[in-house]
């Protein structure tokens, strides 16, 4: 039985919280960003893989310490100016960190030295933090996966997971050696050896007693230790002092409804799933009597939710699909993990700022952080707060009103984002994001991503419309956005159909009005997948009325970087349609890319040749075109993320001076003049790294300008989505 929040109540409860007042009180807003990179050692290669994983704080709150299990070490970060965190080193550690917490002085490390995962081994390592060296180091007999310290300092519990080998009887359990628990005595945080206690928990679970996985643990005030065995699914608490295990239970299972269960390329929050055991991965205390556990799953399970137990093991509270819905509606539902274990909640912490109890639920694949207000009984949705790439571990600093969280995807091999370290304040004001969400029709959000193309409503203003490209194909779609709203709402998303029913082979990365109440649409097209580069006209109701392919004058030179933006010149049979190419095809000039002319009436086809910036790293293209007054706008952006971002600017073009040429001809070159760096926009908008695709661009009926960034669908991204009225000067 799934208790709590009603989808609906809790939405709405989202909804109050994201557009409080400034005078309504205090809020988390990200501060600082801290990319892992910057604290490689000099020897390693700049795109060498990092990761921050479990991250914990010194007593002063003024140096962040994370475990880097790639990189073998653990990374330092000098928080002392909080919103201008630096690089203070790392050590290296002769294994794989998996697991940090600080005791006094020093750090704790558990560190995984095993050869393989049937012969486990591990250590635990004291390392001064002062001065950044290993003290000491105990043998602990296994592969340690969790760390936590007694608030009296007195002990150290580790988790020694001894985990499955999933390519072994197709990851079944059991697989041997057990896995236990350790607790050490400490002195001033340093650890006596000669005091290890093994505490086994063989015999407790229902699932695979033999082979008890711990994952995580967290120690109450009574020095009680709650230890998760996920893929046992069950939870058991251990006196810390003697080693007794005083209670275990089982940690159940959820039924879940209403939400989206296929990874189809569409965001559909009607199904269903019975029985699906938690297998709970963090678990935090909730005072000295409850405790919350995130429900991430790894073998059998994963319910996408989190529970609040008592020390018995009764349910006080469990979120079912609440938070998952309420992650949708701000576009980072991944729908690549619709189909296994959806957000899949993985990391938490718990701190008390101020007389407020807060508990922080972060979802690895959604790249978010719920923040709660505990209340004792039902929790409180305050806030989601955007993370980087998959977020592991948080830990909260409330005598500096911080909260941090270490995100441990690193993609700079592949030109994606790095691992980061971000850094939150809890301060009077209002909350940064999210910037655009969904309303809830019938009970379920609007599901929505990947925004690619932008055009604002002729009459209405602070109406704009907005289409989602490839990465949801089978669920193409015209979003009305209502930006008179804070954050701006998605009020109702019309589905592209041919025939009726969803249209596919469309990657729609450009919107424009027709003039007559429907859309012209550019799709963007890719010869390997046989998607064709195109045209489309819906009508108001979203169904295709009339496709256009690309002339084969124009396709002679095609690649996959085809049209990313459609706007309108003219009205009735002078409408003239551009588009602007993203990249060089094989017949442009090195550097230049086309802007593509259509007339829908007469249908005849031409072009002009639009200079390109120089690119640094990557490469230079344009990812929109919009009509405004005399011009054209441009946006021309890189492909760069973070650091590595210098260029995304808009451009314009006088209308008068778009001559364009037959395909095939000579074509004429346009002067463009440039009208704005949004990059300082990208960097302040949430104070996370610059984002890659900012692609949609467009003016309201009144002249106002707004901006929009794809997020990719989450998928190996943040999942951000920054919408903005973008102030300009001299537009008219």
């Amino acid at each position: 039985m799934t208790h709590g929040l009603s989808r609906v109540a809790l939405t709405a409860a989202l909804f109050a919280s994201v557009a409080l007042p400034a005078s309504a009180g205090q809020v988390f807003n990200r501060i600082a960003t801290f990319p892992v990179a910057a604290n490689l050692p000099a020897d390693k290669d700049k795109l060498t893989t990092t990761s921050a994983e479990i991250v914990t704080a010194s007593e002063d709150g003024n140096t962040l310490i994370y475990s880097d299990s790639p990189l073998g070490g653990i990374g330092f970060i000098d928080i002392t100016d909080a919103k201008a965190p630096k690089a203070a080193g790392a050590l290296m550690m002769d294994g794989e960190p998996t697991s940090v917490a600080v005791a006094g002085p020093k750090v704790l490390v558990g560190v995984n030295t095993s050869e393989s995962k049937d012969k486990p081994s591990g250590k635990l390592a004291v390392v001064d933090i002062a001065s950044k060296a290993i003290d000491a180091t105990c043998d602990i007999g296994g592969q340690p996966d969790s760390v936590a310290v007694a608030k009296d300092g007195s002990f150290v519990a580790i988790a020694i997971e001894n985990e499955r080998d999933e390519d072994v009887n197709d990851g079944a359990l059991p697989q041997m050696p057990a896995g236990d628990l350790v607790i050490v005595s400490l002195k001033d945080g340093t650890a006596d050896c000669g005091s290890i206690k093994r505490v086994a928990l063989t015999g407790l679970a229902d699932v695979a007693p033999e082979d008890p996985e711990p994952e995580f643990v967290a120690i109450n005030s009574l020095g009680e230790i709650a230890v998760t065995l996920q893929e046992n699914n069950h939870i058991a608490i251990v006196d810390g002092k003697t080693g007794e295990v005083k209670a275990h239970f089982s940690a159940g299972t959820v039924d879940l409804t209403g939400i989206d269960t296929k990874s189809d390329g569409a965001l559909k929050f009607t199904g269903t799933k019975e029985g699906v055991p938690r297998e709970p991965d963090a678990v935090k205390w909730l005072g000295d009597d409850r405790l919350v556990v995130a429900n991430e799953g790894d073998w059998n399970g994963g319910s996408r939710s989190f529970t609040i137990f008592d020390k018995t093991g009764k349910v006080a509270y469990e979120s079912g699909a609440s938070l998952e819905m309420a992650i949708a509606q701000i576009g980072h539902f991944p729908d690549k993990r619709a189909r296994s274990k959806g957000i899949e909640p993985e990391g938490l912490e718990a701190a008390t700022f101020g007389e407020q109890n807060y508990f922080f639920v972060l979802s690895e694949r959604s790249s978010i952080v719920g923040v709660y207000k505990d209340t004792g009984a039902e929790p409180e949705l305050t806030q989601l707060l955007p993370s980087g790439v998959s977020p592991e571990g948080a830990v909260a600093i409330p005598s500096r009103n911080l909260l941090v969280t270490a995100n441990e995807v690193d993609l700079g091999e592949d030109g994606g984002p790095r691992s980061h370290v971000m850094l939150y304040e809890l301060a009077e004001g209002t909350p940064a994001y999210p910037m655009i969400q969904s309303a809830v029709v019938d009970g379920a959000p609007i599901g929505w991503g990947a925004l690619s193309g932008l055009v604002g409503d002729a009459e209405k203003a602070g109406t704009l419309y907005a289409v989602n490209d490839s990465f949801y194909g089978m669920q193409p779609s015209i979003f009305t956005i209502d930006a008179t709203q804070k954050p701006a709402a998605i009020t109702s998303a019309l589905p592209i159909t041919r025939a009726g029913a969803a249209a596919q082979k469309l990657d729609i990365e450009g919107i424009t009005l027709d003039g007559e109440g429907g859309f012209w649409l550019a799709s963007e097209g890719d010869p390997a997948k046989l998607v064709g580069h195109g045209l489309f006209h819906v009508d108001a109701k979203g169904e295709i009325k009339a496709e256009v392919g690309l002339p084969v004058e124009l396709l002679a030179g095609q690649t996959r970087f085809g049209l990313e933006g459609i706007t309108s010149v003219g009205t009735g049979d002078e409408m003239t349609l551009w588009m602007a190419v993203q990249r060089e095809w094989g017949d442009d000039e090195k550097g230049t890319v086309k802007l593509v002319s259509y007339n829908p009436k007469s249908k005849e086809w031409g072009a002009v040749r639009y200079p390109l910036e120089k690119a640094g790293d990557g490469w230079i293209g344009l990812s929109e075109i919009t009509a405004h007054g005399d011009h054209v706008y441009i946006v021309e952006r890189d492909n760069q993320i973070g650091d590595n971002a210098k260029l995304k600017k808009l451009y314009r073009v006088a209308i008068a001076d778009l001559k364009p040429a037959k395909l095939g001809e000579a074509l004429p070159t346009v002067v463009k003049e440039e009208v704005h760096d949004f990059i300082p926009n990208l960097k302040a908008a949430t104070n996370g790294y610059v984002v890659d695709k900012l692609e949609g661009f467009a003016f309201d009926a009144s002249g106002k300008a707004f901006a929009v960034t794809d997020n990719d669908g989450v998928d190996d991204s943040s999942g951000e989505t920054l919408f903005w009225e973008v102030n300009l000067q001299g537009t008219n």
